[in-house]
């Protein structure tokens, strides 16, 4: 069983920054692929970002220019940099590792703009 905690979420003004970070308990040298998704009250889950094993990076476009998401394969970890936070990027942001057939997910952490 993959352990996945996330850090970093919180309150922030609009035009705001902050960094999501998310660990894995398994090397994510090999995996295929890394995301950021997000849910807002009474919304569907969505994509944010995503970053593949080659590091293709691909994201929302209400996200792109604000958003950048990157890796550290020595601390199997995957961030996510925001940028110019809106009130409508509140939201509970959740992470994913999918290695083939395994697929983890992180417990959420919700980031709040207030305006």
């Amino acid at each position: 069983q993959v352990q996945v905690v996330e850090y970093g979420g919180g309150l922030v003004q609009a035009g705001g920054s902050l960094r999501l970070s998310c660990a894995a308990s398994r090397s994510i040298f090999s995996i295929n692929s890394m995301g950021w998704y997000r849910q807002a009250p009474g919304k569907q889950r969505e994509l944010v970002a995503t970053i593949t094993t080659g590091g293709s990076t691909n994201y929302a476009d209400s996200m792109k220019g604000r958003f950048t998401i990157f890796r550290d394969n020595a601390k199997n970890t995957v961030y996510l940099q925001m940028n110019s936070l809106k009130p409508e990027d509140t939201a509970v942001y959740y992470c994913n590792f999918t290695w083939g057939a395994l697929d983890a997910w992180g417990q959420g952490t919700l980031v709040t703009v207030s305006s």
